[in-house]
């Protein structure tokens, strides 16, 4: 078994398939020997190749299993050969040592998704780890990501007080890889405040550090970066030189992101020294580089938004809270039962004069309940926003490619207008200029469609105000039915449904509470949505899911009808499906409160009518009404 880890840990850069397997073999052996913190450690290595690769949700899974192996206290007991395993120390302090670096490694996945506030939270997790052990790879490799977090965020002091730490961290450990890189990160704190003597003295000192170790990849930015210093203190010479080192070393390890940066640097020394012809020449290479990088990286992002990584983390926090919601709830509702029992028997039991403080308690325990149920229609509500927010994501995108594309478009033109300008062909240049005013049109026309979606979320998140407003239902009744349809697809890629809006035109603007009709209408349409996957899951032959939302225009009121070819409601429970705390679904898929809330919305809120007509195998049609008046 140890072997298998061993090959694995040192294909980990190289061929990712195959220590993948290796770890997969030591995951396998590990389980059958029963022995947790080898199966624990074979989590954290699976997860760090799949984070290689970029698949984040399958990697925060492997995370997740090593956290919960190592943090069970007896796992160091079971079956634990730590002689010949890397965590040196005691059974108990390597499994503290694998919960240290599984912290340190979530940040940097964290960091790859752009969500850098938990970045910094699993840094601080795996410091507190390493201080606690006084182990000096987790500390060393801690303070210097803590040291590029204030980099980042633009606090130069902090960060060089993490680097200083990191520093002596490496220094008194055996784990000498990354000294270089320190160095380098230390001399970028200096090149921002312009103390450019004091960013070359690191910079050479990284030189022979990362030569010495093999860090290739690190001498490629150290050399580059010592060019553009010598560049910025007027030694184009120089530049030269360790510019062209540079993409030199890049060029030996592969390495398309520093040819990149080395071209583009390379044309801005030639330019300075008046050889345009070269300029020009490495400044497209860069660019062609460059561009396949970002698309590369942009669909790695988009990918990793399509895979609902967000929404997954998202949604494991919604479940663990109302896990422990539940619970509480479980806890209040045997207490209130005990009150309740002790006040009947305290009524019986106690005279006239004491019936006085009883009622008391009555009181206090009604505002108990009052305040339960409170938090229990906040949580309904918490969970219709969730429901939101994939689809979102798909609906968002659209508009911003073409801004993105448009934006683009039009830097090119700019570029040939400024061509055009210097040969004086004014017809070409109006034509050009034309076409960059419809661009910006255009980019003007898809911002708003972005900011029309953002300002939905907010208004259906924002706390209702009781404020009935004109509306137009149509568009609203759109917008959910797309949104709500996007947020199912995003959690279930298999799932598809035909969907369609039957708009009455003749509707106009109707004065409702936007928020509270907001919620119900999307709490049908997610409904509707769950009914046709649940029967579509069930196999049946030459099922097609179908949604219609429609709206109509009636004397004194108006309609809106949800239906679906589902599975239909059966006879038995009609009566009960508007009843709090009532519900089809799954344990942990629903509250029971959606439609109870939302037949309160429309009778009591809006005065209107919530019905449902449904036929077993067939589906169901949820119908609104509420009166309108015109005045």
């Amino acid at each position: 078994m140890d072997i298998y880890r061993k090959m694995g840990f040192y294909l980990q850069n190289d061929k990712v398939d195959s220590a993948l397997y290796y770890h997969q073999q030591q995951l396998i052996y590990a389980q059958k020997l029963n022995m947790k913190l080898y199966e624990a450690d074979a989590h954290e290595q699976i997860a760090y190749v799949l984070l290689y690769q970029f698949d984040l949700p399958k990697a925060m899974e492997e995370y997740n299993h090593a956290l919960k192996i190592a943090s069970e206290p007896n796992s160091a007991d079971v079956g634990w050969g730590y002689a010949n395993f890397s965590y040196s120390g005691s059974p108990a302090d390597a499994r503290l040592s694998i919960i240290g670096m599984v912290h340190f490694e979530l940040s940097n996945l964290y960091n790859t998704a752009q969500m850098y506030d938990e970045e910094k939270l699993q840094l601080l997790e795996a410091l507190k780890m390493g201080e606690k052990l006084n182990n000096k790879k987790i500390l060393s490799l801690t303070t210097r990501d803590l040291g590029l977090f204030y980099a980042r965020i633009n606090l130069p002091d902090s960060a060089l007080s993490y680097y200083r730490k990191s520093f002596f961290y490496y220094k008194n450990s055996p784990y000498q890889v990354g000294i270089g890189n320190l160095y380098q990160n230390i001399s970028q704190i200096y090149e921002a405040r312009q103390q450019y003597d004091s960013t070359k003295f690191y910079l050479r000192k990284a030189i022979p550090v990362n030569y010495d170790a093999n860090e290739m990849i690190g001498l490629t930015y150290v050399y580059l970066d010592f060019g553009r210093i010598s560049f910025f203190t007027e030694q184009p010479d120089s530049a030269l030189y360790y510019t062209l080192k540079s993409i030199s070393v890049a060029k030996s390890i592969k390495s398309e992101i520093g040819l990149a940066a080395g071209y583009t640097q390379l044309s801005m020394i030639y330019k300075f020294l008046g050889n345009p012809e070269l300029a020009l020449g490495y400044l497209e290479k860069g660019k062609v580089i460059n561009d396949s990088i970002n698309r590369a990286y942009v669909n790695k992002l988009t990918q990793l938004q399509n895979d609902g990584f967000q929404e997954q983390l998202r949604l494991k926090k919604i479940a663990d809270d109302q896990a422990a919601y539940q619970n509480r709830m479980k806890m209040i509702s045997l207490i209130v039962v005990l009150a309740i029992i002790l006040i009947i028997a305290l009524l019986l039991y106690r005279n006239n004069r004491q019936r006085r403080k009883t009622n008391n308690v009555l009181k206090q325990t009604l505002a108990n309940l009052k305040d339960t149920q409170t938090q229990l229609i906040h949580t309904e509500k918490m969970a219709s926003l969730g429901e939101l927010t994939a689809g979102i994501a798909h609906e968002i995108q659209n508009p911003l490619n073409f801004i993105n594309n448009f934006s683009e478009v039009n830097t090119e033109l700019i570029t040939e207008l400024n061509g055009e300008i210097d040969k004086g062909d004014i017809v070409e240049v109006k034509a050009i200029a034309k076409n960059i005013a419809q661009n910006e049109q255009k980019i003007n026309h898809h911002g708003k469609r972005a900011d029309s979606i953002v300002k939905g979320m907010l208004h259906h998140s924002r706390k209702s105000t009781g404020e009935k407003k004109a509306i137009d239902l149509n568009k609203m009744a759109d917008e959910f039915l797309r949104l709500s349809y996007h947020g199912l697809r995003a959690k279930d890629k298999s799932f598809n449904a035909e969907f369609k809006l039957e708009s009455d035109e003749t509707l106009g603007k109707v004065k409702v509470i936007p928020e509270d009709f907001g919620r119900v209408l999307l709490n049908l349409i997610n409904n509707a949505f769950y009914a046709v996957s649940d029967k579509s899951e069930q196999g049946e032959n030459n099922y097609q899911p179908e949604v219609t939302v429609s709206t109509k225009k009636l004397i004194g009121g108006i309609e809106i009808r949800v239906k679906d070819n589902g599975p239909g409601i059966p006879d038995k429970i009609k009566d009960k499906i508007f009843q709090p705390f009532f519900t089809t679904k799954p344990t942990g898929q629903g509250t029971g409160l959606g439609l109870s809330l939302s037949y309160d919305i429309i009778t009591k809120g809006h005065g209107g009518e919530l019905k449902v007509h449904s036929e077993e195998d067939i589906g169901s049609t949820f119908i609104i009404q509420i009166p309108i008046n015109d005045k």
